[in-house]
């Protein structure tokens, strides 16, 4: 069963790597070098290498070595289809994850559904009782006044909250909403789960953006930073001498394969360069000031459709306490049986589900208070550190100054390859004959020159 569990765990971890990497040769154009992939991807260098050279290997791609001994791999621009016919777990994957799209939908329009299922049993239910009980007390009355007439059944309104009707009514039926709100995305079905238990993190990709804002930073300023400008996309720094030491950077070198430099001052620099190499030359993009952790919402559904799962639960608790005070007369309970014991014997069901109902978001807002003044404060801290890079000591501009000496970008070019699988061997070596012929000439020049 371990083993089982363990198969399991790496081919999802392969499958999830697999499209990291692809999306990540995708977006670069197809020619890439491993430094390009762990840059765009935020990945360590290391699973970028591993990865890169396994989906090569899977698509056939081809690889450009440069005379430095930098190697670029350029993939064919159909890789998509290339992994589907070749790799039936990709295709058992794609159809795995259109079945769990249907559950996870059914999953999610569940609870609305079992709400209103609640609401109409416990409706029909208070129906029955209420007609039963009426029509016990007219018989009593007609066997005291000797007999008499029928009359009219006074029947309370047992409905609270918005109308059915024009809950679900079609949404061209709807009125329109003010120009400047737009109409909710999802329906009122999956508007209650999102009442009940929110919409997701919206901080699940922090780490994702983390690093690959890390390494925007370092490809900004040619592959050699100094910490104050990895600081604001980083958590807690350390206390004492771990922050002084800057431990916090051996996780960024470590990913990407950083090495420390001392200024002839004693400054500590950070170069990465693996990260100075790159397949083409490709516009910089601007990283962004700081780590932003985005604030957590109550809700993704419309303030209406908010209102009518407010009104809905509401009265499926109130109708829940009415139907439990008619309950009490279990010998009618017995004499009528059908829907009315099955509503006794859910009833504890319902009125638990109802309770909870109201409860649960309740409890959920001001959790969700809690994190987002939790995620403030992270914000404004990583925000103070990058006030404070337009602030620098005298140390820190000496070690910006020393990093400006260490940096560089290395483009393999076509025109400068030493060798490349595209072409066959034979066909590279009459191809750069006269490259050839010319470096052995200025060898020989060299030779003689020092004779």
């Amino acid at each position: 069963m371990t083993g089982v569990v363990v198969r399991t765990q790496g081919f999802r971890l392969y499958m999830a790597q697999t499209k990291t990497i692809t999306q990540a040769v995708e977006r670069l154009g197809y020619r890439v070098t491993v430094g390009d992939v762990a840059a765009e991807a935020g990945i360590p260098l290391m699973e970028a290498q591993q990865g890169v050279l396994t989906l090569a290997s899977e698509v056939q791609a081809h690889l450009q070595v440069a005379e430095s001994g930098e190697v670029a791999y350029v993939f064919p621009k159909n890789i998509q289809a290339v992994l589907w016919s070749k790799s039936w777990r990709l295709r058992w994957q794609a159809g795995w994850e259109k079945v769990w799209r249907v559950l996870a939908y059914l999953i999610r329009i569940s609870f609305g559904i079992l709400l209103i299922l609640s609401l109409v049993l416990i409706v029909v239910a208070i129906t029955v009782l209420a007609i039963a009980a009426s029509s016990a007390g007219q018989q009593g009355d007609n066997r005291r006044r000797g007999g008499g007439g029928g009359g009219m059944i006074f029947m309370p309104r047992l409905w609270i909250g918005p109308s059915p009707f024009r809950v679900f009514q079609p949404p061209s039926r709807r009125r329109p909403l003010p120009q400047n709100r737009t109409q909710s995305e999802m329906n009122f079905l999956e508007a209650v789960f999102s009442f009940l238990f929110g919409d997701g993190n919206p901080n699940a990709d922090l780490d994702d953006r983390r690093w690959q804002s890390v390494a925007q930073v370092i490809q900004a300023n040619g592959g050699v930073v100094v910490a104050e400008q990895i600081t604001p996309f980083l958590g807690d720094l350390g206390k004492g001498w771990d922050r002084d030491l800057e431990d916090f950077m051996v996780p960024v070198l470590s990913r990407f394969n950083g090495l420390p430099q001392v200024s002839p001052q004693g400054g500590i620099v950070y170069q990465f360069p693996e990260l100075q190499v790159t397949a083409a030359a490709r516009r910089t993009l601007t990283p962004p000031r700081f780590l932003q952790e985005l604030p957590r919402r109550f809700s993704q559904a419309t303030s209406g459709q908010i209102m009518a799962a407010i009104g809905l639960g509401g009265a499926n608790l109130v109708g829940a306490l009415v139907l439990g005070s008619m309950l009490q007369d279990q010998a009618l309970v017995v004499q009528l049986g059908g829907i009315v014991a099955l509503a006794n014997s859910l009833y504890w069901v319902l009125l638990g589900y109802g309770a909870a109902f109201l409860a649960l978001p309740l409890v959920r807002y001001f959790w969700v208070q809690g994190q987002n003044q939790r995620i403030a404060a992270r914000n404004a801290k990583r925000e103070q550190r990058a006030d404070e890079l337009n602030q620098l000591t005298t140390d820190q501009r000496e070690k910006l100054a020393f990093a400006q000496t260490l940096t560089g970008q290395t483009v393999l070019g076509t025109d400068n390859l030493a060798y490349t699988t595209e072409v066959d061997l034979t066909e590279q070596e009459a191809a750069q004959k006269d490259k050839i012929d010319a470096e052995w000439q200025r060898l020989l020049d060299q030779r003689g020159g020092g004779k």
